[in-house]
């Protein structure tokens, strides 16, 4: 019996070269049953060939809509179903198309009754990175449950997710931020000389490449707002922008015309320091159109310029864009801000900032602080008091109104 077909799938083709001359530089292909479709992206452009393999994908399937058993289904069908009908959905279509690749190219030429945890388990041995293949997989049930509920199979299919790592929490302290905004403002280019008598050295220009970032960095810092939100954060409204309303105080953190995810992106009231530094960016013609701008045109990402930003203030340890907002939120635990109001301001729910920042917001354990140091003093039933020869005299009881009533000196009551 002949092996099953693996379906479209990358291969990257050797370059070849005579010496040290390259006759051909290694490339991407996509194979199909025998095929070779040329990507023309290079070795280190998988992502892009990646997209292409997807777009072939959807190009050249137009899967079986109806309702068939799982023994029949091919998981290259599901997931071009799922392609088809929820790309536009996406928040971010290319990186969508990625993981639709990639699900393809290990599961495509597999039944949808071959998904069980060990094939799950198997990606993500392929996949080399347990975050990675989680990711994928979420793809990978999204696109069977919908498959399922367009009513296109019958039987139950499992996916065995792997588990999730580690939150980060790393955050960073006042004077680490002031490092990191200084390291922002002080940058200069340095370009290496290639004539004269100066040829193969370094020298520092007068141009300034991270103030930009320097913006980003105190916009993050002060609202704690994903990075895509920073990046199309403007002062006028219009569609795929977030809009920051400079009158009123209030960033409008969802872009107009993007529909409302997972990612809670609420309006927010700006902080006044914040406030005043975005009016005056606007008023000094800093922000054109974007209060985030690089030579003019607004930023799709700042992890090169911020990786470098992280080493030229020295500082230690796992730092991304997303560090921002976990020092926004640690910044509002260690000061003592309401949980309810806090979360609100961050845009997470109250279990999520209780659960990975609730460690520096410790206030409602001060009662049990204070006491463990202390023995209680008060007792239930006191103790008689030692060495008191004081004698108890009786009350004397008064008869008065007949054998019914008894009466004392101070109140008057019913007998037994």
């Amino acid at each position: 019996m002949p092996p099953r077909s693996k379906g479209p799938h990358l291969w990257l083709r050797p370059g070849r070269r005579v010496g040290k001359k390259v006759l051909r530089r290694s490339t991407w292909l996509i194979l199909d049953s025998g095929r070779q479709i040329a990507t023309t992206f290079s070795e280190n452009e998988i992502a892009d060939a990646q997209v292409a393999l997807a777009n072939y994908i959807a190009r050249k399937y137009e899967p079986t809509r109806r309702e068939r058993d799982i023994e029949q289904i091919d998981v290259a069908d599901v997931l071009a179903i799922h392609h088809q009908d929820n790309r536009d959905r996406q928040s971010n279509p290319i990186q969508f198309d990625g993981r639709i690749a990639r699900l393809n190219e290990f599961f495509g030429a597999k039944r949808l009754a071959d998904i069980n945890g060990k094939s799950c388990r198997a990606y993500g041995a392929w996949r080399g990175s347990d975050g990675g293949a989680r990711r994928d997989l979420e793809d990978l049930r999204a696109a069977i449950n919908y498959h399922a509920k367009e009513g296109l199979h019958r039987g139950i299919v499992r996916i065995a997710l792997p588990p999730k790592g580690l939150a980060r929490t790393r955050w960073l302290t006042r004077d680490e931020a002031a490092k990191l905004l200084r390291a922002c403002w002080r940058a200069r280019e340095i370009q290496t000389q290639h004539r004269g008598k100066l040829k193969g050295q370094k020298i520092e220009t007068d141009k300034r490449p991270l103030r930009h970032l320097a913006r980003f960095i105190l916009i993050g810092l002060y609202s704690g707002t994903r990075a895509g939100a920073i990046a199309t954060a403007s002062p006028y409204k219009k569609q795929g922008r977030s809009f920051v309303d400079l009158q009123n105080g209030i960033f409008y953190r969802l872009a107009e015309g993007l529909r409302e995810t997972n990612k809670r992106q609420s309006p927010v009231p700006i902080a006044p320091r914040l406030l005043a530094h975005l009016r005056r960016w606007k008023y000094k013609n800093i922000a054109i159109e974007f209060f985030v701008e690089w030579q003019g045109e607004p930023i799709k990402s700042v992890k090169t310029a911020f990786k470098s930003a992280v080493r030229l203030a020295g500082l230690e340890g796992n730092i991304t864009p997303h560090t921002l907002r976990h020092t926004a939120a640690t910044w509002l635990m260690q000061a003592g801000v309401d949980k309810w109001e806090a979360a609100g301001y961050l845009a997470m729910s109250v279990e999520m900032l209780d659960r990975v920042y609730g460690h520096h917001h410790p206030n409602h354990l001060r009662t049990a602080a204070r006491s463990i140091g202390y023995r209680r003093q008060s007792l239930p039933v006191p103790l008689p008091v030692r060495g008191s020869t004081r004698r108890q005299i009786p009350q004397p009881i008064e008869k008065a109104g007949g054998p019914a009533w008894t009466r004392t000196r101070n109140q008057t009551v019913m007998s037994a």
